[in-house]
């Protein structure tokens, strides 16, 4: 009996381990190597698959040699960048194959390619699937698909409506004007003050998105800042780590501190949800922001809201809505200060159309200069540089079968700096090219300019992001002019999005 007990044991013992290795033999062997056979058919040429690891080694290395030395004071960004991408797009062209991990990545600098990819709406593309510890970050709009989506897609957008907007703009003034006096204080003593821009506009559009999506201030919601900054560093590493199923559950030291992070930002984040709704009658939760808005649809009796989704909401709207913003204003006076006679141009067009008086939203709309250097500092400095999608199912597209289970890099950067696309002249700043709006922009007719994606999934804040931004550099130059400081440092680089790596420092000087 207990022979025929320990022969079963022994046989089942066999057979799960013959599962096991075939299963592990068919992950990180016979799939990689069936769908690179499958993409090389297609004429889609690139890395060959290295076991286990694929390019992920020789990314790393690029990487990291690229970010250990400052560049030339130059808008020629993409070999620091993205220079692994860059190699790949230069050897083997615009659609191209590289592995992360055991996972082909198919690399596209096609415009049109692109929009067909981002515009679809049949569910072939989804997000990419991945390290479920970089989702720490949020779990709002940005990482749902489907249905769900659409639904809360739906939800949200009437929160971005222009006659929301045009509303938000008295509190973005207050905001702007809190930052003008404080800079007015720094300088008065000596006419002059040197001073990093990537904490000031950090502080600026904090403000902004806690007055004009929360209702509190700068100060109530530092502490979720502080902490989401921290959780983009250990979600960029994540995300760049070879991921083992239930990882996540290993109680390592940074294992444990990304999910106390999440605890912390999510205790912050219930507390000001709670102190918002003791304030409303019952019923009356308002809507006169974000967070108003979703208390309101979560009080339905039909919503399928939950309070943790309207915290993992409010966890991307104090991230995107701050983070973007804050790179994109600080890129801006980077390179005003770079390029002063277009500082000049843009202070001549406001003192003409605002004097210094505060400007209001028609004020704003007429700020054509203003405009095109802010789409001219998008199209060099794009906040995220690359934008990812997986295929779900085996898709057609311009004549390509693409098989289920790749994943697809859109590198914004890339294209926005493709010669192809800008002219010989792509990494010079000239804002002229916008003059004519942004479908003109680029050489053809071809749209190669996606800073905020394309499609149905386009993000949902540019127009919110576009009007603070414009309000505060019209403000900005009606009292101050700059100028680079001796001490900065030209190191662009990425954590989530695209940031000076040693800081701004900025000399002001009042007008």
């Amino acid at each position: 009996m207990e022979d025929s007990i320990l022969k079963t044991m022994a046989y089942s013992f066999a057979i799960l381990t013959m599962y096991t290795l075939s299963r592990v033999v068919y992950s990180v062997w016979w799939r990689p190597k069936s769908l690179e056979k499958q993409l090389r058919r297609q004429g889609i040429r690139g890395t060959r698959y290295k076991l286990l690891f694929g390019d992920a080694k020789a990314m790393k290395q690029s990487f990291m040699e690229a970010r250990s030395k400052p560049m030339a004071l130059n808008h020629s960004i993409v070999p620091r960048v993205l220079p692994f991408y860059h190699e790949i797009a230069q050897k083997y062209g615009k659609v191209s194959v590289s592995w992360n991990f055991t996972t082909p990545r198919v690399l596209i600098v096609e415009p049109e390619l692109m929009r067909l990819i981002l515009t679809s709406k049949n569910g072939h593309f989804q997000r990419l699937p991945g390290n479920p510890l970089g989702y720490l970050l949020t779990r709002g709009l940005s990482y749902l698909q489907g249905e769900k989506w659409a639904k809360r897609r739906k939800l949200l957008t009437p929160a971005f409506h222009f006659e929301k907007l045009k509303g938000m703009v008295p509190a973005f003034s207050v905001s702007c004007r809190k930052l003008i006096e404080r800079w007015k204080n720094l300088v008065a003593p000596q006419g002059t003050y040197e001073l990093d821009m990537m904490p000031e506009f950090q502080n600026l559009t904090g403000d902004v998105i806690s007055q004009v999506a929360f209702g509190s201030n700068y100060e109530e919601g530092k502490k979720v800042f502080e902490l989401q900054k921290e959780q983009a560093v250990l979600v960029m590493e994540a995300f760049r780590t070879f991921y083992i199923p239930g990882f996540r559950f290993v109680p390592i030291g940074k294992n444990k501190k990304r999910y106390y992070i999440d605890s912390e930002i999510k205790a912050i984040l219930k507390k000001i949800i709670l102190k918002r709704k003791q304030t409303m009658k019952p019923g009356d939760l308002g809507n006169d922001d974000l967070l108003g808005l979703l208390l309101q649809c979560q009080e339905q009796t039909d919503s399928e809201m939950t309070i943790e989704d309207v915290i993992e909401e409010c966890k991307l709207f104090y991230f995107a809505g701050q983070e973007t913003t804050a790179n994109w204003l600080t890129w801006t006076i980077l390179l005003l200060s770079m390029h002063p006679n277009w500082q000049e141009k843009a202070r001549e067009e406001v003192l003409q159309i605002c004097g210094k008086k505060m400007p209001d939203i028609e004020a704003i709309n007429h700020l054509k200069i203003v405009s095109m250097i802010l789409h001219e500092v998008l199209r060099l400095y794009p906040p995220v540089t690359q934008q990812f999608r997986h295929t779900c199912e085996r898709i057609n597209i311009a004549g390509m079968c693409i098989p289920a289970g790749v994943n697809l890099v859109l590198p914004t950067l890339l294209l926005h700096h493709s010669p192809e696309y800008w002219g010989d002249d792509v990494e010079e700043f000239k804002p002229e090219r916008f003059s004519e709006g942004v479908s003109k922009a680029s050489k053809g007719d071809q749209i190669a300019f996606y800073p905020f994606g394309w499609g149905h999934r386009i993000c949902l804040g540019q127009g919110f992001a576009m009007i603070e931004a414009k309000m505060a550099l019209a403000m900005i130059l009606q009292h101050f002019w700059f100028e680079l400081s001796p001490t900065y440092t030209h190191a662009p680089h990425t954590v989530i999005t695209l940031q000076p790596q040693h800081g701004a420092p900025i000399i002001l000087h009042e007008i």
